[in-house]
């Protein structure tokens, strides 16, 4: 397992990149951002590359594209988390309806508090990327 460097949760139904109304979208970001300076606690943000940016998207029955929430996020964390987002190498990106069983079992602590809440809910979790064939 990669090292975690930074995990919060976000307890709102994600905005889409592609979404028509421009304000919303960067109300999100803002939001995002917001919280994620109260979140952080590395000081300054990291300039190391090779960065892993998970997200988990607990989501109602009309969730919106898992593809489209990727890219506020990853923006909204620049300037706090890391210095930018081009030093993140690798996203993962996970949708699990909360109608659905979810086994908590072997969660993170913050996904558990997402999973229970029973509300749309997006864990982020930035840690160092693994080489390659860990992956595959």
């Amino acid at each position: 397992m990669s090292t975690l460097l930074f995990e919060m949760l976000i307890p709102k139904r994600p905005v889409s990149h592609q979404a028509k109304n421009r304000e919303n979208l960067q109300a999100w970001k803002d939001y995002v951002y917001g919280r994620a300076r109260i979140e952080w606690i590395g000081g300054t943000p990291i300039v190391t590359p090779g960065l892993r940016l998970m997200l988990v998207y607990l989501c109602d029955d009309s969730p919106a594209d898992i593809d489209n929430i990727i890219k506020p996020i990853q923006d909204a964390l620049v300037g706090v988390v890391y210095a930018d987002d081009s030093l993140v190498s690798d996203v993962d990106s996970h949708r699990r309806f909360l109608s659905d069983a979810i086994d908590i079992t072997n969660l993170p602590s913050l996904l558990v508090t997402g999973v229970t809440l029973g509300e749309e809910c997006i864990y982020i979790r930035v840690s160092l990327a693994e080489n390659l064939e860990a992956y595959i």
